[in-house]
């Protein structure tokens, strides 16, 4: 974490150090691919999906993110009935699984020419439902980053990766978000 916060210190201080004038904002919208983790084997489940977020410049360097997201497939569930016996290896359930973020949180970003790395951190919430299991609605939180590459004004193009923690069921899961996609500035 403190590794984070010093890079995203070097990114503000790159940004203002150039004097660049930023844009107010951008939006994004793109594919995202969540892998998750609900199994206790340690067999992830691979979710596909869209992310869309809108991001407003408060100074130079320094914007504030509004992130949602919906994935769907199927994912592993570990022990969904109940306990298993004593000696008994139990089989992870597998389930048909949506699950919606809605995030919110700081972004510290650079322009590097046509390129602008950036991180952040965000925090929200999150629903999945299954069809038998049932739904469940947590608190998440992301931290992570990613590159835009401007193709012309005011179009780019975003790579991004970050780590999602969300708390579904009574337990925490740690899960990673790839997303690629297409990038206006306003």
């Amino acid at each position: 974490m403190s590794k984070l916060v010093v890079i995203a210190c070097i990114l503000l201080l790159a940004e203002l150090a150039a004097a660049q004038t930023p844009s107010s904002g951008n939006a994004y919208l793109g594919y995202s691919y969540y892998n998750t983790d609900f199994s206790s084997f340690g067999r992830g489940s691979g979710l596909n999906g869209w992310e869309a977020s809108l991001e407003g410049k408060v100074i130079p360097g320094l914007g504030i993110v509004a992130d949602l997201g919906g994935h769907y497939g199927s994912a592993n569930f570990a022990n969904p009935g109940g306990t298993c016996a004593i000696g008994v290896n139990c089989s992870p359930s597998n389930e048909s699984t949506h699950i919606f973020d809605a995030l919110f949180g700081p972004r510290f970003s650079a322009s590097f020419g046509k390129f602008r790395p950036f991180v952040e951190y965000e925090f929200g919430v999150s629903h999945l439902s299954t069809p038998d299991l049932g739904s469940s609605t947590g608190f998440t939180n992301a931290i992570g980053g990613g590159l835009d590459f401007r193709i012309v004004r005011p179009v780019a193009w975003r790579v991004q990766v970050d780590g999602v923690w969300t708390h579904f069921f009574d337990q925490y899961q740690g899960n990673v978000r790839v997303s690629t996609g297409i990038v206006l500035g306003f």
